[in-house]
């Protein structure tokens, strides 16, 4: 049953889908570099997603080459004379963020509005110039950001071909790395609330720059909220890319289906189209009634979370199968259960029992079990604080994976 729309929910939801479609777009653009796409071809791309999806009516891409720039993409109104816009590039190229053009009465600059430099470590090997682009206020910020990214995976890709063969695969990956740190930083909502029902404290560790575990907490109503924790299998950009697009088809569906079960569904099939088949993701999702005090979970594959409550800890294991192998979920065994005041709920990745140990010792589900008994009357945050000592004083493994923890303790 859907629950009552509540007030500015269509913008909320036009935003998301604004954002999904975004993000859609950069995973069709980083396919088609994984598959050696030639130069005008992504340009190309490049400038249909610019037109189509944000309506920017004027744009100009430099990009540097023997120590000059030269155009390698330009569309709206009559090409200016390259060596103008170099100088600008170079005067503006100060700043290594999205910047308002404040020369307006510089005959050429004042027919644009946004200037973008493009950086590979400290020096410049590409800017933009955008003009004839109207968005709103509330979204200026995260079109400007998103337009960034995308010519920064252009500029990536084009740095790449210019690289020799022996230093392709480690110059293309430190830069993939960069870019999917950007994406992963979207994916890190918060690392600590508290109100008068829920208090949380997060710990991200990845085990390289960048890795694969995601977690969110959504205030759905007054009365609820939801959280989940999730890996998706691989490492890189593309697995950062998959997770924001999975992020952004929660954060919509959350919002408009009260149904756990069919969330997971819907989550499943946006999975399945986005990766054919090529990766999947793990994923335990939660939406508890603050109200009635009923939790409703599904856990897709995921290392069970701990429930610790009046002195006993059991793990969340009803759900399904991971997301991304099948078309259609076999089953959806979808757990309910009432939840005592003062309770904790302890979320985490695969990375906390993947641990390489030494001397002999074991770091198994029933050690996990003793030890949130024995420390589950703490605040989450020193709960996590209190395991990680325990792993490196007592486990003395080595951390091969990312950590996430995610730690609920409920009023």
């Amino acid at each position: 049953m859907t629950r009552n729309k509540i007030p500015g929910q269509d913008e909320l939801i036009e935003l998301l889908l604004k954002r999904q479609s975004e993000l859609n777009a950069l995973l069709e653009i980083t396919r088609a570099i994984n598959k050696n796409t030639s130069t005008p071809l992504l340009v190309q791309m490049l400038e249909v997603i610019l037109k189509n999806y944000l309506n920017v009516g004027r744009f100009r891409f430099l990009t540097e080459k023997n120590g000059t720039f030269g155009y390698t993409s330009k569309y709206g109104g009559k090409p200016e004379p390259i060596a103008l816009l170099e100088l600008f590039c170079t005067k503006l190229s100060k700043t290594r963020t999205p910047t308002v053009i404040t020369e307006r009465h510089d005959p050429v600059l004042k027919k644009y509005r946004y200037f973008i430099p493009f950086y590979h470590k400290s020096k410049v090997v590409a800017c933009a110039l955008i003009g004839e682009f109207d968005t709103s206020g509330e979204m200026l910020d995260n079109d400007l950001n998103f337009i960034q990214a995308l010519i920064n995976v252009i500029v990536v890709a084009l740095e790449n071909k210019k690289l020799l063969k022996e230093r392709l695969q480690s110059a293309r990956y430190q830069r993939e790395m960069e870019l999917a740190a950007e994406v992963q930083n979207m994916l890190v909502p918060i690392r600590s609330h508290k109100d008068e029902t829920v208090q949380i404290g997060a710990t991200y560790l990845p085990h390289n720059e960048i890795g694969g575990d995601y977690f969110d907490f959504i205030r759905l109503n007054k009365d609820e909220f939801l959280w989940c924790i999730a890996d998706v299998s691989g490492k890189g950009i593309s697995a950062a890319l998959l997770m924001a697009n999975f992020q952004a088809g929660l954060r919509a569906w959350a919002t408009v289906d009260n149904d756990v079960s069919r969330v997971v569904q819907k989550l499943n099939k946006i999975v399945v189209d986005n990766t054919r088949g090529e990766r999947f993701i793990t994923l335990f999702v939660a939406r508890y009634n603050q109200r009635t005090r009923q939790l409703n979970y599904v856990n897709a594959g995921h290392n069970p979370p701990v429930l610790f409550s009046n002195g006993k800890a059991e793990m969340l294991k009803d759900g399904t199968t991971m997301l991304g192998i099948f078309e259609d979920l076999p089953f959806v065994n979808e757990g309910v259960l009432k939840v005592e005041p003062d309770s904790l709920i302890f979320n985490y990745t695969d990375g906390l029992m993947d641990y390489e140990l030494k001397n002999n010792q074991y770091w198994k589900d029933e050690h996990l079990l003793n030890f949130v008994s024995a420390n589950g009357h703490l605040q989450p945050d020193d709960f996590n604080k209190v395991l990680m000592v325990h792993l490196q004083q007592v486990i003395r493994g080595k951390a091969i994976d990312d950590i996430t923890l995610l730690t609920l303790r409920i009023f």
